[in-house]
């Protein structure tokens, strides 16, 4: 009672006199409508991923001639396919970070002599001009590229991440996508804008994990070879987690947090062999990048100086000064409230984030295609003309050598000196602008200058540039432009972490912290309060800072910015995934969601084939149901006349078979009424007398009398018919022995390569099926709407049995919801089975059946009933 008390309490907090009813509570799942100004539930055309294998007869064939030499053979083709997608992930990471070098070199060597020149002579606004030039001329070129291919923005950390959650998004993983990608980031980053590039290196990580084993492109037709292994969507999954670590590992230089990030943000299946090919994957990727951009950038071939795309330098106190400490006990105090206020300002940013993307959702996006590339190039506008104004007018000058203590003697691990980034605009000899030095610098190096340089910049200077690299990063993300969000997060948080330095050494006193280490947890912070990462973010951090003495600081402030955060919204990814919709499974269901069971979540309606069935059936299912799968089954004639005697059965399991009909009826019945999926009125008239009745006895006699009215015992459905919407209640609920589950695109298969025998021939003489030719379309099989029926005879059968899955995952319906969600989650299935006790099919679980959105709908309507 006090669930449904605080149900219905949640359906009144929607307005005065608003109270939903159950079925439109259930509606509004289903159909994935909005509910309110906040709440966006799941839609259902996103597909699910098969990461189940189907063990049919053709995969049992491959399995018998699998002796343990081809074994072997096919492991060590796995391990070369494994390195290959590291490798090539290096070096797309080379290639991002050579042109941003350049681009960036060009533009800021042109603007910075003009600005010199303009000084004296007043004519800043041309100086202005030529910025704006290169910036807009750069975004331009990437939001065109967006456009080629809209899945290409944004981080792609958010798709990554349900794609190995097992959801399939649209385009994802295309090598059109990793062109677009990885060539639009480059002019992103190098156009100016507040974003970084390694969100992005892991989604194209994660694009090359995907199409390199594959051997093909779908994109480029030429691009064909025969190499007929892995395809399926298991391996797939497997080779983009890899793909996705290796991103990471490039990025930072930390191969064991990218695989601890494949670990924690995406992959719902694990075990101890993908965790080693997922690392090795990792180690190419770092070692690749390094060699090649040590030796590039140092003429050093060999040497490994430069380990990931990003690298924070060592931190490391003067030998000179005993008292100096990278850390105390005493600062751990602080590092909890900076996690604090890092959770809060992290959370801030994501609620005004997912403002402006709802905004852009209803505003931008239905719009035509050019007014998104006028955004960027409006947002890259307003952000050029800001730094360029407050590099001039609001920075400060300081002196070069005014060092106020000597924690400032580390050893930067890059090819350029921290002092020589500095720039002195308007200000005398021997002075720089602190405010330029942070704005007219790529945004790796400002964060070098935060954690590396001491006494560079005043606490004014620091405000402004956070309150304005935060306002105009919120602004940044989200628009029409491969963009990633790590390096925004992290300079953003190191100037508020170098902010509280200077507080508390010019007004507290404490001469003794050190700033480099205050910047990195500020950068910890406000990252973890942005992203909510703590395992994977913990070991990247510590990887790249090469300080294993920074893991319980980093360690403590990213679990406080979580705890704060998760307070008041998700992560900024998570937020992200539920705008779009993505029916994304949690990794367990709350507690109270185990007061329904598989039963309650069920979907009763199936459609079903038989072993063997006519191919104009099976061409008028296919053509009139969406459906992804189809129990294949046979009709329990013998359990039904049991039931019409009254017989009762001797096994104590079988007490679902003793009042199936009932079970049935009522069920459907909850489910049903909010659906109106049901034509039969006659059906809708029992329920509704069955509701009020008290006694299951009466109600059972009210349905065997329906049963007794007819006239033949079943329709004719061998093999000439299929279940149709016009069947009367009792067609409906024969019972049905449940032997497999055949996949929409095995039967399109089938279809289109004739298996399929005569009527007065034996299902022997019926063509058979190699794994290689049921498997040599994918990942995009052929539609129905592809088939000739001029090619085909409609009175032809089809024998189903050999290609079906004849032992998939099921469940009992009297399955706790949270023993289902962890069966389905971990298996990573697409479809989940419920079979009673007698081994007869009473309804199917997918995906959008267990997100929280559903779940919550279906325990409010169980409250209500109750």
């Amino acid at each position: 009672m006090a669930c449904c008390r605080r149900c219905l309490c949640c359906q009144c907090c929607c307005g005065e006199g608003e109270i939903r009813t159950p079925e439109e509570l259930l509606q509004w799942t289903i159909l994935g409508e909005t509910h309110g100004e906040d709440e966006i539930l799941p839609r259902k055309d996103y597909e699910s991923l098969d990461y189940d294998r189907c063990i049919n007869e053709p995969f049992m064939e491959v399995l018998d001639g699998m002796d343990n030499k081809k074994a072997r053979k096919y492991e060590v083709v796995k391990w070369i396919v494994v390195f290959a997608i590291g490798a090539c992930t290096g070096l797309v990471g080379l290639f991002v970070d050579f042109f941003v070098r350049l681009f960036s070199h060009l533009k800021f060597s042109i603007v910075e002599k003009s600005v010199e020149a303009c000084t004296e002579k007043g004519c800043l606004a041309l100086s202005l001009l030529e910025l704006l030039a290169f910036n807009m001329t750069f975004i331009f070129i990437a939001s065109v590229l967006v456009l080629i291919e809209p899945v290409a923005a944004g981080s792609g950390i958010p798709e990554i991440k349900c794609y190995l959650n097992g959801v399939k998004i649209p385009g994802i993983v295309r090598l059109r996508t990793f062109v677009c990608k990885a060539v639009g980031v480059l002019f992103t980053v190098a156009g100016g804008l507040f974003v970084g590039k390694e969100g992005p290196m892991i989604h194209s990580g994660a694009i090359v994990g995907a199409g390199l084993p594959q051997f093909q492109s779908i994109t480029f037709k030429k691009i064909r070879f025969n190499f007929p292994y892995f395809r399926t969507d298991r391996d797939k999954r497997d080779f983009v987690s890899a793909g996705a670590a290796a991103g990471v590992a490039a990025a930072f230089g930390a191969p064991i947090g990218g695989t601890l990030f494949s670990l924690e943000e995406g992959s719902s299946f694990w075990n101890q062999e993908l965790t080693w090919k997922v690392l090795f994957c990792s180690m190419s990727a770092t070692f690749t990048l390094n060699f090649f951009r040590s030796g590039i950038l140092y003429n050093s071939w060999g040497s490994f100086q430069l380990p990931g795309l990003l690298n924070f330098g060592e931190f490391k106190c003067s030998d000179s000064d005993k008292k100096c400490h990278l850390w105390t006990a005493v600062d751990l105090a602080f590092f909890v409230v900076m996690g604090i206020f890092g959770g809060l300002l992290g959370a801030l940013f994501n609620c005004l984030n997912k403002r402006l993307a709802k905004y852009r959702m209803r505003n931008v996006h239905p719009k035509a295609k050019f007014v998104r590339v006028l955004e960027s190039l409006l947002v890259t506008m307003v952000t050029t003309i800001v730094l360029f104004v407050a590099s001039m007018t609001l920075g400060e000058c300081r002196d070069l050598s005014s060092p106020t203590n000597t924690d400032n003697a580390t050893h930067v691990s890059n090819s350029e000196d921290v002092n020589s980034t500095i720039k002195t605009f308007f200000c005398p000899n021997k002075t720089y602008n602190d405010m330029a030095t942070l704005f007219f610098n790529p945004q790796e190096v400002a964060i070098h200058q935060l954690f590396h340089q001491d006494s560079t910049f005043s606490p004014v200077s620091l405000s402004i540039f956070f309150v304005l690299y935060f306002l105009l990063a919120c602004w940044t993300y989200g628009i029409s432009v491969p963009s990633g969000l790590f390096v925004p997060s992290l300079l953003c948080g190191a100037a508020y972490g170098r902010l509280v330095a200077n507080i508390l050494k010019t007004y507290i006193g404490m001469d003794h912290v050190y700033s480099g280490t205050f910047a990195l947890v500020g950068a910890a912070s406000f990252l973890g309060g942005v992203v909510r990462m703590t395992i994977s973010l913990t070991v990247i951090l510590i990887e790249s800072t090469n300080e294993i003495t920074y893991g319980l600081p980093i360690m403590i402030t990213l679990m406080v910015a979580k705890w704060t955060g998760d307070f008041f919204n998700k992560g900024i990814y998570d937020i992200h995934i539920m705008l779009r919709g993505v029916p994304l499974l949690e990794w367990e269901t709350e507690v109270e969601m185990d007061k329904l069971t598989a039963s309650d979540i069920m979907e009763p309606n199936l459609t079903y084939v038989y072993p063997h069935t006519r191919i104009q059936s099976l061409v008028s299912i296919l053509r009139t149901t969406v459906y992804h799968a189809f129990p294949v089954v046979t009709e329990n004639r013998g359990n039904e006349k049991e039931f019409m005697k009254g017989n009762v059965l001797i096994s104590n399991n079988i007490r679902f078979k003793k009042s199936s009909i009932l079970t049935r009826a009522g069920e459907q019945r909850r489910r049903s009424q909010s659906m109106k999926s049901y034509p039969s009125s006659e059906l809708r008239n029992v329920c509704d007398e069955l509701a009020g009745t008290e006694q299951a006895e009466e109600a059972e006699d009210m349905l065997q009398q329906m049963l007794e009215r007819r006239h033949v015992p079943y329709p004719n459905l061998y093999p000439d018919q299929s279940p149709s919407e016009e069947w009367t209640m009792e067609e409906r609920f024969r019972p049905l022995t449940f032997h497999g589950l055949i996949l929409r695109s095995q039967l399109v298969n089938l279809l289109i390569r004739g298996v399929c025998y005569a009527e007065n021939q034996s299902s022997a003489t019926q063509p058979r099926l190699s794994y290689t030719e049921m498997t040599e379309d994918y990942p995009r099989y052929p539609d129905i709407h592809d088939l000739d029926l001029a090619l085909l005879n409609p009175r032809m059968i089809v024998d189903v049995a050999p290609y079906m899955n004849p032992c998939p995952y099921t469940v009992s319906p009297n399955t706790r919801v949270s023993q289902v969600f962890n069966l389905f989650r971990t298996m990573g299935l697409r479809h989940l089975p419920v079979v009673n006790a007698v081994g007869e099919i009473v309804g199917i679980i997918t995906r959008h059946n267990l997100t929280h959105e559903f779940l919550l709908a279906k325990l409010r309507q169980h409250c209500i009933t109750i």
